[in-house]
């Protein structure tokens, strides 16, 4: 059983007994039975049964090597591009072997030089940051609000704090967006190019267009946590010619082998570009190749499933606990795939309720992850190597209250329930002795 049940006709049962029997019984009225999860939350979403056999006839015929292949239709890696490529709208796509290389990547393709600016959100993992001091650049960062998403005034301010910068690389965080014409609008006044991070937005649209086509590159994930899952990949998207054919030679087009590609421009675009830049070796594997294929065909069908058990969680939250915690807002104009869950708690709460809060959920089964949280990588204080010159009070503040919790596709529905009660149960818990009224 994933978790503790009791039938209504059980429980009052136990209520009558407790009501008569010795002194003991009072233990169990002040400790009420508590629901349990037994389920993993870290359950990724299995490869389907053709990706692991694709898999096993690359293994046996030992051709795992992204170009050892006759030509461009004959490869696992170009004919999965081209899928990709076809799902999100790109012209170009070049898959690598993460989306942190896809990031690095998108910005030396893109122009930025050693000691660049580059704007990013204050709220996201810190791989970005990372990308941004891979390439060379120095992260300037952007406050995030309590949507989770960066903050258009703060933006405006850092447009004008630091007239130097050249890039911001927007981070769509647990898939969320922010107002993406206002971002572009203030990032072309400035003379900034826009790129956008869509580790997490795989399936989510702008105005009817997949993510990744308001700025000029885009970095999608198949990290095993997201919406496609290699254990580690990524892709580079855009529909700039030049920066398609830099990223296959950064990637490995060394010689002639850009002509194994399918997404990627013609030779004339490529030139002298493999004497000019160097080869980082980091294209995508066959094997991770294989294995997303046909998770890409499932995405809308598993995007409506996330959304469904999503809006059953928050409602249920937003009902039985809604003064003391609150749901991002999702920015009109998007369409979402929510596959894991994010509540700010009350302010009312204090430091140490929020830490038992969390200590009552791992208890009973359920890991929430603070952003805030002094461990935690998504928490801009623990970016030693990319450190903030100014203070971001507002992301800070929201950081404090910001949790985590995912929404694996394979636990059934049942198992939802048991995970609002279970988050209900613990914030109960952890408030006990204040009074909120």
């Amino acid at each position: 059983m994933p978790a503790t049940r009791f039938t209504k006709l059980a429980l009052a049962t136990i209520l009558a007994f407790a009501a008569t029997a010795a002194p003991t019984s009072e233990a169990l009225l002040t400790n009420p039975i508590r629901t349990t999860i037994s389920r993993d939350i870290k359950t990724p979403d299995p490869v389907p049964q053709s990706g692991i056999d694709e898999a096993v006839e690359l293994m046996s015929t030992g051709r795992m090597y992204r170009y050892n292949v006759k030509d461009a239709a004959s490869s696992t890696v170009s004919k999965c591009e081209v899928e990709i490529a076809n799902y999100t709208g790109h012209k170009y796509c070049v898959a690598l072997n993460s989306c942190g290389s896809s990031i690095m990547l998108m910005m030396k393709c893109a122009g930025l030089q050693p000691g660049d600016e580059v704007l990013s959100n204050a709220f996201t993992f810190g791989a970005v940051p990372s990308a941004i001091e891979h390439a060379g650049g120095k992260a300037v960062y952007v406050e995030s609000d309590y949507n989770h998403v960066m903050d258009m005034e703060d933006l405006e301010k850092k447009l004008v704090e630091y007239p130097n910068v050249k890039f911001c690389l927007i981070s769509h965080m647990r898939g969320k967006l922010c107002d993406m014409d206002k971002l572009k609008d203030a990032c072309d006044r400035h003379g900034v190019v826009l790129l956008e991070d869509c580790a997490h937005s795989l399936g989510v649209s702008w105005k009817d267009k997949h993510t990744g086509h308001v700025g000029k590159v885009a970095a999608i994930s198949s990290q095993s946590y997201k919406m496609i899952n290699s254990g580690e990949g990524g892709f580079l998207l855009t529909d700039d010619a030049e920066i398609a054919a830099k990223c296959a030679v950064y990637a490995g087009a060394y010689e002639g082998l850009a002509g194994k590609h399918l997404t990627v421009p013609g030779p004339e675009v490529f030139g002298d570009l493999p004497k000019q830049i160097p080869n980082y070796s980091v294209r995508m594997s066959a094997l991770a190749a294989a294995v997303i294929r046909p998770q890409i065909l499932t995405l809308d069908e598993r995007r409506e499933k996330y959304n469904k058990r999503y809006a059953f969680v928050t409602q249920k939250l937003t009902e039985r606990k809604g003064d003391l915690l609150s749901i991002p807002v999702n920015t009109p104009g998007m369409t979402p795939v929510h596959d894991s869950l994010q509540i700010n708690l009350s302010h009312k709460i204090t430091d140490e309720q929020v830490q038992k809060f969390l200590d009552e959920c791992a208890t009973h089964g359920l890991p929430v992850e603070l952003f805030g949280h002094k461990s935690n990588a998504r928490n801009f204080v623990n970016w030693g190597f990319a450190p903030a010159d100014q203070p971001l009070p507002l992301t800070a503040k929201m950081l404090s209250r910001a949790c985590d919790v995912r929404l694996p596709l394979m636990w059934d529905d049942e198992d939802f329930e048991d995970m609002v009660d279970v988050l209900c149960e613990s914030l109960d818990a952890a408030t006990a002795d204040q009074d909120f009224e």
